[in-house]
């Protein structure tokens, strides 16, 4: 792994990367399992102009001093750039307890630099701040179909709850909430 990698907290000239990442992320990963005007329709000058607003948002005025929004970075040629994010803060699921229960509300990684650590990192990073913020748990929702996301988290030591939802993007899309404990600070 390159020194030149590393996880900060998120500043607001990386927010329009955010969205590509957000974007790319989503197409590359749920593209297969939706319909390709839904897929489409997510990198819309609309939808990003919103996806903007949102994490502006979540870096500017976060919800609580525990929601917290960084990024992993990399050195190619000399230039830094962002190569994957991570949001994550107190559980917001009813069944949980948000003085105990985390949650990494997103984890994107580049498509084209997946692979490199970046997604690892980034996961280090939430537990390590979950566990300084006192968490006991942390939470992750992932597509209920086998998919890249899903199965990065399972390799790492993640495993299923039981709670299930769907989200709507055009079609039901089935999720899985997936848990692990974080190891006392």
């Amino acid at each position: 792994m390159s020194t030149a990698q590393f996880v900060r907290p998120a500043r607001s000239g990386d927010i329009e990367r955010i969205v590509d990442l957000q974007v790319s992320s989503w197409q590359a990963l749920y593209g297969p399992l939706l319909p390709e005007e839904v897929s489409a329709e997510m990198a819309s000058p609309e939808a990003r102009t919103n996806f903007a607003e949102q994490w502006k948002a979540a870096l500017e005025s976060p919800p609580t001093s525990k929601h917290r929004l960084v990024v992993a970075t990399d050195e190619v040629d000399g230039v830094r750039t962002v190569t994957g994010f991570a949001a994550m803060g107190p559980a917001g699921d009813p069944d949980l307890w948000p003085a105990t229960d985390a949650e990494v509300f997103a984890l994107h990684v580049d498509p084209g630099r997946t692979r490199q650590g970046h997604g690892s990192r980034l996961v280090n990073a939430c537990v390590d701040h979950v566990a300084e913020d006192g968490f006991t748990t942390v939470h992750v929702w992932a597509a209920e179909q086998d998919n890249p996301l899903r199965s990065f988290f399972e390799s790492a030591g993640w495993r299923a709850d039981g709670a299930r939802r769907e989200i709507d993007l055009g079609p039901l899309l089935p999720m899985v909430r997936l848990h692990a404990g974080v190891p006392a600070t």
